[in-house]
């Protein structure tokens, strides 16, 4: 470093926090939705996919004269059979999932995301922990763990904040042991926006737990008022 001007060892410096930086971050995907471009990658609904965006998907083909039988929330062979159809008729790519340009033609991708006021990193968040806690349940089980955080933002006895309900000390197995910070899959993520969406399987519930593993005394104090795959939820 001796002899080198003040400039360029403020350069030196700076390239070298970079290159730090880029080693760092090299190993690291932040598919983090902050715009409405980069959201609309999670609205990709397909055979298996459920939940109240699946529910709203039938309801618009229905309204344009596609039928999906019941619309239940269930993608089924019907529903991949009217989205197929719908984009036929209208130019699309015929592969009979809901992708962006889809549920754009059928005017709900716009409408979904600004109806919802979902934070991106609130989605991602709220999907890791569902992802960490919850993989293996079934759908309506993830979407109830997705409950449990968020009616812990509007209890007076938890944090506020959905970071700060999943980073409560002791709060999450999945925190503990690192699996918050795993890839959230398809199916997780859907969960999220699908309780950020407002469904709630828990009907108000604070806690859940596995009673075949639950170590905690504390927690059978807890009066059990759903059962949902291998978790029960409850309030006090």
């Amino acid at each position: 470093m001796k002899g080198k001007t003040f400039s360029e060892k403020g350069r030196w410096i700076f390239w070298s926090i970079v290159l730090v930086c880029c080693v760092v971050l090299a190993g690291r995907t932040y598919p983090i939705l902050r715009t409405q471009e980069s959201t609309a990658v999670f609205y990709v609904l397909r055979s298996g996919s459920s939940g109240g965006l699946v529910r709203q998907l039938q309801e618009a083909l229905q309204d344009l004269g596609y039928p999906v039988g019941t619309a239940d929330g269930i993608y089924g062979s019907r529903t991949e059979a009217a989205v197929r159809q719908f984009q036929r008729d209208y130019g699309l790519s015929v592969d009979g999932i809901a992708g962006e340009n889809t549920l754009r033609a059928l005017g709900l991708l716009d409408d979904l995301i600004e109806l919802e006021g979902i934070d991106g990193e609130d989605v991602y968040l709220l999907a890791s922990v569902i992802h960490g806690e919850a993989r293996g349940e079934p759908y309506e089980g993830q979407v109830a763990v997705g409950a449990v955080v968020l009616n812990r933002v509007e209890s007076d006895n938890f944090p506020d904040t959905i970071a700060g309900v999943i980073y409560q000390n002791g709060a999450f197995d999945a925190v503990r042991d690192g699996q918050i910070s795993l890839t959230p899959n398809e199916t997780a993520i859907q969960a999220a926006i699908d309780a950020l969406s407002g469904n709630d399987p828990t009907d108000g519930a604070l806690y859940y737990w596995n009673p075949t593993t639950a170590t905690s005394r504390w927690i059978w104090s807890v009066p059990i008022t759903t059962s949902i795959g291998n978790h029960v939820f409850g309030t006090k």
